[in-house]
């Protein structure tokens, strides 16, 4: 995983690494939550949230606003399942991987 807020793009690509992180781990929750069986009362909250994250990741320009309340509506929406921890984990730190939330 890319863990660094220096690196750059691969040589040829155009991507940024932030991005593509962001996509991975988005992809990889909507699998878990896809194939989690049981129904949970904030589980259409998740899975919208997640579709939103998607589309930012896809442009390949998110809003880092949208990014963090998008977090924590999903992580509100599914913190309790501790079958979507690790998933949940990975979309939170590929959003803070954007940087930290402006002080004012």
């Amino acid at each position: 995983m890319l863990r660094s807020l220096g690196q750059r793009p691969v040589t040829g690509s155009e991507e940024d690494p932030r991005v593509a992180e962001l996509r991975t781990a988005v992809s990889r929750l909507r699998r878990e939550l896809a194939a989690y069986p049981a129904e949970f009362p904030d589980r259409a909250i998740a899975e919208d949230e997640l579709a939103a994250l998607a589309a930012m990741a896809l442009s390949g320009a998110p809003e880092i606003p949208r990014l963090r309340r998008s977090l924590l509506l999903i992580a509100g929406a599914i913190g309790s399942v501790s079958a979507l921890a690790g998933g949940l984990t990975d979309v939170r730190d590929a959003v803070e991987l954007f940087g930290e939330p402006p002080r004012g």
